[in-house]
């Protein structure tokens, strides 16, 4: 039997449609906005903030290349993205497979003191971090960041992977032993392959952390040829003028990568953060 709806239930869900459609364009239109106006002048930039550019032109981008030396903060910035990331996935895997499966003495203790990497400000360790590298003498060179966005990144990685590993069944591995698997094999070729959807989140999140990554690469390195990209954004401001559009444009090199990686991994990032979230 059919029943009436009331009418206010359809105005209440156009109302929600509209709103989250209005969300959704002013979620978009800064993205939109930057693309366009990368392919302006500053003449025209001054003139109109709002305005699509009368005379489309990619010279913004090849003088980011040409005269700003993008080319060093692009490589500065992919360098320390490749060799942290694998890092992390193998250390925090291995760590986070011993927690999820083996007892020890002191694991608790060491537990809680991996995870209060999560709780304590980063920039809080700003200052202590540059006098022991100028003391040690790891200021300003290639690997300088590494070590830090490493010790950054895998708290949280590791919390992951104990979390997710504890979700699978010991059986798996029992089985791989009774057929003669080492230890290493069964590691990492029946294990690491069942941890595929949490190792893509902790992968996403760690090119994420280091790509955008500002307050220690400023301080840490002095070099021009070591900073990074966001460092380098800031090369368009002077004491008395601003190069706007090409600041954007180099806003629109620099977040594009992460906006298109969060755009076509955001359902694993989701999956996995909600996989560790659940556990007790």
């Amino acid at each position: 039997m059919l029943t009436k709806t009331n009418p206010m239930v359809y105005v209440l869900k156009i109302l929600m449609n509209m709103t989250v459609i209005l969300f959704s364009l002013t979620a978009l239109f800064p993205i939109v906005w930057m693309l366009y106006t990368s392919l302006k002048t500053n003449q025209e930039f001054s003139l109109s903030i709002l305005s699509l550019p009368h005379h489309p032109s990619l010279q913004n981008y090849f003088n980011s290349f040409r005269i700003g030396k993008m080319n060093y903060a692009l490589f500065s910035s992919f360098f320390n993205t490749v060799i942290t990331v694998p890092i992390i996935v193998i250390v925090s895997f291995i760590m986070g497979y011993f927690f999820a499966r083996f007892r020890f003495p002191g694991k608790k203790l060491l537990y809680v003191i991996f995870l209060s990497g999560m709780t304590i400000p980063l920039h809080s360790l700003l200052v202590p971090l540059f006098v022991q590298f100028k003391w040690i003498g790891m200021l300003d060179n290639r690997f300088t960041l590494i070590l830090p966005y490493i010790c950054f990144n895998l708290p949280i990685a590791i919390f992951l992977y104990d979390s997710f590993i504890q979700d699978i069944s010991s059986e798996i591995e029992e089985a791989a032993y009774m057929d003669g698997s080492s230890f290493d094999h069964t590691l990492f070729k029946v294990i690491f392959p069942i941890c595929l959807p949490i190792t893509s989140t902790i992968t996403i999140l760690s090119v994420l952390s280091t790509w955008n990554e500002f307050s220690f690469a400023l301080v840490l390195n002095k070099t021009n040829i070591y900073f990074t990209l966001p460092i380098w954004l800031t090369f368009f401001n002077n004491q008395f003028t601003t190069d706007y559009t090409g600041k954007i444009t180099g806003l629109v090199m620099v977040s594009l990568p992460t906006i298109l990686l969060y755009l076509f991994y955001s359902n694993k990032i989701m999956t996995g953060m909600t996989s560790g979230a659940v556990k007790g």
